[in-house]
């Protein structure tokens, strides 16, 4: 079922489980877009609405266009304010919208920071309905130091309207040990309430394959091939360009192998990531289908050889525990911030986010034999279901709100 909404919702939320309303704890999700390129941000909203647990009930206030094509057939209410044009998001709808459905819902979950969604929350909750922010990331001091201009301009909006919408959330939570203590380091003035809870993503349902029938399609030069996957935006933060560089470098070591880039290409940078390409004569190994979904997307990850990421900030990374559902070892970077907790379950590889650590990183995966490679494609399942699974890590998330809601609302 899809809600789509300009206004304020008549009638009581829309049961997903099928059980009495007026027992279930409504938790109302606020993102600037639900956008399945968006990433990451987008995707967990999805998963989390997808895998609520018995006894609670999630609706999405969205500012994206209600004639989006990616809200038909959602699967759970949207109520889409926009479009907007501007990068901030500002909606003159938003904060009406906020004040006279809050009744309806016993706690609220911002996702990102840096746009007016945040804001709007904390002028419509703030003493009123238990809300917290999931950062995703965005507190990275990758980003000062990338975007040096764009901090300075973050600093003047910091101060009277960011950091006021931390500081007084019930809980700002991060995704593991590492982004809570990156995100201290943005910004000196930091007190809000922390909290690292479990994340993770849905696994895989469907027939493998079908799935993979699905990918080839999408991508057939690469049938019959082994090949590395990397899956997700063609984007500078990813480590794009460093991939490329090396499967260059490592091509000859390996004749076999082959590398698909699967993803959309927001910056129009596949074109000159290509040029690497064809001035190796690589044409014919390095692929690129677009972005992938659905049983495509899952057909991606159980036909490739293992999942690359050689990011520069990566918080968590949906599309790593994805790979490791599917029983796929992970090549990742020093700066996906799960690597560490992957590598030290032997699901995965881990070398430093620069072209040296991105070459050893695939030459290490190249060097392995092909029993340690199935050895570690176990490992990888494994990892998946003891401490990525999101069925099971939505209950946590969710009921953050438990000790905060009075026994009455629930």
């Amino acid at each position: 079922m899809n809600t789509l909404d300009h206004g304020t919702e008549k009638g009581s939320a829309t049961n997903m489980l099928g059980n009495d309303d007026s027992k279930l704890m409504r938790i109302l999700h606020i993102i600037e877009t639900i956008n399945p390129e968006a990433g990451g941000p987008t995707e967990a909203v999805r998963v989390l609405l997808n895998y609520s647990p018995v006894g609670y009930t999630g609706e999405v206030v969205t500012l994206d266009d209600p004639a989006a094509p990616y809200l038909a057939d959602i699967g759970f209410p949207v109520h889409a304010l926009g479009p907007t044009n501007t990068t901030y998001a500002y909606s003159d709808k938003l904060l009406p919208w906020l004040r006279a459905n809050r009744h309806r819902f016993d706690g609220v979950i911002v996702n990102g920071l840096w746009q007016y969604c945040g804001y709007a929350a904390w002028r419509a909750f703030h003493g009123k309905t238990p809300y917290v922010v999931f950062s995703h990331g965005m507190l990275d001091p990758y980003f000062r130091y990338a975007f040096p201009m764009k901090h300075l301009k973050k600093w003047l909006y910091w101060v009277p309207f960011e950091y006021r919408v931390l500081r007084d959330a019930e809980q700002v939570l991060f995704t593991s040990k590492v982004e809570k203590r990156l995100a201290e380091q943005s910004f000196w003035l930091h007190k809000w309430n922390p909290c690292v809870v479990p994340f993770g993503a849905s696994g895989p349902s469907g027939d493998p394959e079908v799935q993979k029938r699905a990918f080839f399609e999408k991508c057939p030069t690469v049938e019959g091939k082994r090949f590395l996957l990397f899956l997700g935006r063609i984007h500078r933060k990813k480590g794009c360009d460093m991939l490329i560089d090396a499967f260059v470098k490592v091509a000859a070591e390996d004749l076999e192998l082959h590398l698909v880039m699967a993803g959309p290409d927001q910056q129009s940078w596949s074109a000159e990531l290509n040029q690497a390409v064809i001035a190796a004569g690589l044409t014919a190994r390095v692929h690129w289908p677009g972005m992938l979904n659905g049983d495509a997307k899952w057909g991606s990850l159980f036909a490739c050889e293992a999942f690359a990421l050689p990011s520069h900030q990566e918080n968590f990374g949906i599309a790593v525990a994805e790979a490791l559902a599917c029983g796929r070892p992970v090549l990742l970077a020093d700066k996906v911030n799960i690597a560490e907790e992957i590598t030290e379950e032997h699901a995965g590889l881990m070398e430093s986010d620069t072209p040296e650590g991105t070459v050893n990183l695939l030459r290490r995966w190249i060097a392995m034999s092909h029993e340690q490679k199935q050895v570690m494609g176990k490992r990888a399942m494994e990892c998946f279901h003891e401490h990525y699974d999101m069925q099971e890590n939505a209950k946590a998330i969710l009921r953050l709100f438990d000790r905060t809601v009075p026994a009455a609302a629930k």
